[in-house]
This record gives structure tokens, sequence and C-alpha cells, in this order.
């Protein structure tokens, strides 16, 4: 074998290399599958199921802005500010830009910030501490002094926005009537939560859509919104601080648990003044305890004493088993009921429906009370409201306690009629009150100011109540027991009550003293109505607590409603005066 054949005999075969190899084949497929892929999820998410992502678009280009509104004012029946929306501003934290723009960087500033806060600045930067969030208030309503300093800190995702805080000018005068609202303007106690949404309105509503730049380019939608309104009150504020200035006096000097007093137009039933003692500071409630923002003189019951014993007599004149001039026994001041003991602090004999009244006799008014029908009775107490609200549908308003039964007792009666076996509230001994003063009308009190009159309902004979109107003028004479009550130049008509707390299993050592009475006694203009809850002083009867305090907001506010003098002794006296001095 020659050389040239055993070289051809040793070489390799060539073989042409194939265009489309097995790996080729895979990355095509694999692209292929991909590029599938993609088609049928954009098929998908636009034809199929497009709402997820039309969703998701919208939850970052469109907002929802709403123009607020500052809080509706309350007014007394002048006028007077008893309640306003001051704006302020609310400080709060981007923590996502915080921690973007290294803002925790700077700790003079962040310790600067605490300090204007009164807050610790682990504390503070705590609230921040998350990346993720978006949003966090620092603290809110701060004064516009304060928010101007902590906006030249320029603190990199702090920010300032505006809202506004409610301000009451007549403070701890109005408090537990007015109410206040929480930090975002909502009514929590009061006037202010019982008209929460009238003195609110609705915000104007309005939906844009905003580009990747933040700039408005659409508005989709918009809303109206309703203006809030303002409150006027039947209140005067002046003789609001008037009745408060004296029951807060009281209450130190007589060292009372607490007082109220309310003061209402007779011929109207608005409510002039409803104030109770101790009070607090709606402008700064912190420490505040529940005692002090109840408005005791709506929730709190009590056995008003013989402050109702008027109610006994006109029972008995209304039903006729007694006239005006009807003379009663008492002898020999005491009786025995069912085993159980009526008596009078004396043996006053026989006497009249006026010293009945004046003399205040339990004996007097058990036989009144049981000169008529046990129905009869009580029919007359629940036709003047004792056992119901008093129309102001004020909130938390107690209709008081009465024990419903289908027996009673002469005993249980007669102490009926000298107000025990029932509690009312002062706001329904008040009513009672306008009932006897207008002739024996009934008419629902009220706190919104209205110019339509109510007409009333005629629950009571005017010619009967008219003469225990001025049976109940002997109470302030010399001998009666509310003679401290007395308002120089007017005759004033009212009625003392002096009653034991009662606790388990009887009767305590803790009195409630009352005063309620009418003015002028010849044309009755005003009702007011005070208590003294617990005084601990050496004096603890009525008219020696609660009858100079009527005297007092008595005297003034007629004063302050210019309502003229009645009283005929001191108009002569004042006539004779001026004769001498023009002699």
């Amino acid at each position: 074998m020659t050389r040239n054949a055993t070289m051809t005999s040793h070489a390799k075969e060539r073989v042409v290399p194939t265009l489309l190899q097995w790996r080729f084949w895979v990355v095509v497929g694999a692209v292929g599958m991909v590029f599938l892929g993609l088609a049928f999820r954009a098929a998908y998410i636009q034809v199929i199921a497009p709402d997820n992502l039309i969703a998701r678009s919208d939850s970052t280009t469109i907002r929802t802005k709403e123009t607020p509104f500052y809080r509706g004012l309350i007014t007394d029946r002048n006028g007077e500010e008893l309640a306003v929306s001051v704006p302020v501003r609310a400080i709060y934290a981007d923590p996502k830009v915080v921690h973007r723009d290294d803002g925790l960087a700077d700790n003079r500033r962040w310790q600067a910030l605490a300090e204007v806060l009164g807050q610790k600045v682990d504390e503070l930067k705590a609230k921040v501490a998350d990346p993720t969030r978006r949003f966090v208030y620092l603290q809110r309503q701060v004064s516009p002094a304060m928010a101007d300093y902590v906006e030249q800190l320029d603190i990199p995702g702090i920010y300032l926005r505006n809202e506004s805080r409610r301000y009451y000018p007549t403070g701890e005068v109005t408090a537990q009537l007015i109410g206040f609202t929480d930090v975002d303007d909502k009514g929590l106690e009061g006037i202010e939560k019982l008209y929460n949404n009238w003195l609110t309105g609705t915000p104007a509503k309005r939906k844009i859509r905003k580009d990747a730049k933040g700039r408005q380019v659409e508005i989709i939608t918009e809303e109206e919104g309703e203006a809030p309104h303002n409150l006027q009150l039947t209140i005067d504020q002046r003789v609001q601080a008037l009745a408060y200035r004296e029951l807060k006096k009281a209450v130190h000097y007589y060292k009372a648990t607490s007082a109220s007093a309310v003061v209402a137009d007779v011929n109207t039933g608005e409510i002039l003044a409803m104030v109770n003692a101790p009070s607090f500071n709606p402008n700064n409630r912190q420490g505040v305890s529940a005692h002090r923002i109840r408005n005791r003189a709506l929730t709190d019951a009590f056995e008003p004493g013989s402050s109702v014993k008027p109610l006994a007599v006109l029972s008995a004149l209304e039903f006729g088993s007694v006239k005006p001039d009807s003379i009663i026994d008492t002898s020999p001041g005491w009786m025995r009921l069912g085993g159980s003991l009526v008596q009078d602090h004396a043996n006053m004999g026989k006497i009249d429906l006026a010293d009945i009244i004046k003399h205040s006799s339990n004996m007097g008014t058990s036989k009144l009370a049981l000169s008529v029908p046990k129905q009869f009775l009580i029919d007359t107490y629940y036709d003047v409201g004792l056992m119901s609200d008093t129309g102001t549908n004020l909130i938390g308003e107690s209709s008081g306690l009465f024990h419903e039964q289908n027996r009673w007792s002469d005993f249980e009666l007669a102490t009926l009629s000298f107000g025990y076996h029932i509690s009312v509230t002062a706001m329904q001994l008040t009513r009672l009150y306008t009932i006897i003063g207008s002739g024996g009308i009934k008419r629902p009190l009220h706190i919104i100011h209205s110019d339509t009159k109510s007409e009333g309902e005629r629950v009571l004979s005017e010619e009967n109540t008219r003469a225990v109107l001025h049976m109940m003028e002997s109470v302030l004479e010399d001998g009666g027991s509310g003679k401290k009550a007395r308002v120089p130049g007017y005759r004033v008509a009212g009625k003392t009550g002096t009653s034991r707390k009662a606790v388990a299993g009887g009767y305590g050592e803790e009195y409630v003293n009352i005063f309620a009475g009418l003015a002028p006694a010849s044309d009755p203009q005003l009702a007011v109505v005070v208590l003294i809850n617990e005084p601990h002083g050496d004096l603890y009867y009525a008219g020696d607590t609660a009858a100079p305090v009527f005297g007092k907001v008595m005297a003034g506010t007629l004063q302050l409603l210019n309502v003229p003098p009645d009283d005929r002794k001191v108009s002569s006296l004042a006539s004779n005066s001026g004769d001498s001095h023009a002699n």
C-alpha cells in the first residue's frame, strides 16, 4: 500500500454542520411561550377582566377632595356666642418621606419639635419608625404660633394641615348645658351632641383625576355640601351668669355637695338659665371627673319634700272637697295611719289653706290628700308632668321616679302629698311652677329659640290656681319658712322644701334643700327653682340655704329683664319718699 493510500485511509470524513440544532429549538420554543403568555395576559387584562387594573390605576390617580366647613355657632337668645369654632393646625408626618429624605438625621430639630409639642423625642421618632406608613398625626389642634415654629424647623416629611377647634367663651357657666366636642369636632355631650348633625352640615365633595406629576387633569364628579347651621338657644347669658355666680357661692358657703338652678319664662316655657355647681372648664377638660360633666338639673331626681305641697291643696280644690276659705283641723298635731305616724313640728290647731302652705303642715296636706279619691290625686300628679319628661328633649333627661301600684295605703297617699314616695328633677319641678304661674296651662319647656309659641294644655282651673298662688305668697311673710327669699319691690309666691335623702332601709342624715317660686305674683313672668344638695354646714333647712339664693337670682333676673315692680307697699314708700324730698 502506497503512502498516499495510507494517508487517505487514516483521514476523517468531513461532516457539514446542521443549521438548526436542538438547543435552538428549545430557545425558540421558550420565547414563543413567553410571547404567547404575554398575549394571553394582555387579552385577559384588557378584555376579560379589566376592572382590577382600572381600580389599581384609579387608586393612584383619582382623589376625593372635601371642602370642610367650620362648625355652626351656638348663641343665646340675644346673639351672645356660647360656642364658636376657631382655626387651628394639625401636625402630621409622612414616614415614607421622612426615611427617604433622611429626615431623622438632624437630632437637634427633632429635639426642638419634641419640646414644643411636650413629648419625648424617642416617642416622637417611634411614630415615624415604619417607612411603609404614609400618614400619622403627631399632634392635633395646635395654636398658630406653635404651627409656625414647627414649619420653620423644616423637617423633611413633617407637614401641617388646617382644622378647627371648638371654643367656649362662657367657660364653666354653660359647660353642662352646651357640652363639648372631641378632637374631630364631633359633639360628645349636651347641646353639641344632641344637635351635632345640624351644627356640622355636610362637606362638599369633588372627585378628581391626577396625572403622574400630581396635576389635576379631570373632574369626575362634584357633590354640593350643606353648610352647617347656627343654633340659637332660649338661654339669656346674663341670667345664666348671674345664677351660676350665686350657685357657686352657695356651694362654697354651705359646704354643699352640689347645687342646681333653673329659670324659666312662665308664659312661653322658655328656659332662661340652667346651671349646676360645681362645674368644669370645657376648654380644658384634663382631669375632669364625670360627676362635674353631668347636667344634674336634668339627670338627678330627688324627693321634692314640701315644695309640692301646693299641689295637694290644688287637688282638693279641683275635686271640690274644700274651698279657698275652708278651715282644716290639724289637732293634735299628729295622727297614725296604718300604724305609721304623720306629724307637724307643733300643734297648729284649726288653720286655713294659706296657713297650711305657709307653715308647711304635714297634717293639713295629708288630710287634704285623703279628702279626694286616690286615683284623682295621682292623676293630678300625672297631669302636671311630675312623672314624665319636660319636653326639652335634652340628652340624659330623667322622667323622675314614681312607684305606681294598684293598692295605696292612707299613709302612702299622705306622704305623697308632702313630697315623699316620688322623685323629680329640678326641671320637672320648674314645669310644675310654670303651670301654677300661668293659671293652670301646661306647656313643654324648651331650650331652642323659636318664634312659635305653644298654646299649651289646660290641666288646672285658673280660679283655683290663682287662689293657691296667692296662698303661696304667705310663705315669704313674717312667720313663713321662705322670708329670706323676698325680693324688694316685688310680690313673690313660693315654697320651701327640705327632704332627707333616702338610703338603704330608710332615710339618712343628708338633706336636699329646695326653694321654688314665681314673680311677680300679681302677673307671674318667671319661675325659679333652686336646689342645694347635701349642705354640711350649720344651716341645713331650705329657708336658710336655698331661699336666699332664690331671692338673689330672682331679683337679678327681674331687673335684667326690666320687669316692673308690683309691690304696692314699696311703691307707696317710694312715692312718700319722693314727696318728702319735694317738700
